[in-house]
């Protein structure tokens, strides 16, 4: 994120949907960044994922929806 100067969501994208892709790669990631913010990207049909926010908020999630 800093070395490109994006956004977590760009960060993760580039990583999944771009570089594990040239590579052959498929799957997915859980980024976090200092502010909080989550980003879930997988290029797979599906990935088991999920998170829970201080202010209590839940979110489990399998596929893409």
């Amino acid at each position: 994120m800093e070395y490109k100067g994006v956004n977590l969501n760009d960060a993760a994208n580039e990583v999944v949907m771009k570089k594990l892709v040239e590579r052959g790669g498929e799957g997915g990631i859980i980024a976090v960044d200092r502010n909080g913010n989550i980003a879930m990207p997988f290029n797979s049909e599906g990935m088991y994922r999920g998170y829970i926010k201080s202010d209590g908020k839940r979110e489990i999630l399998i596929y893409k929806d």
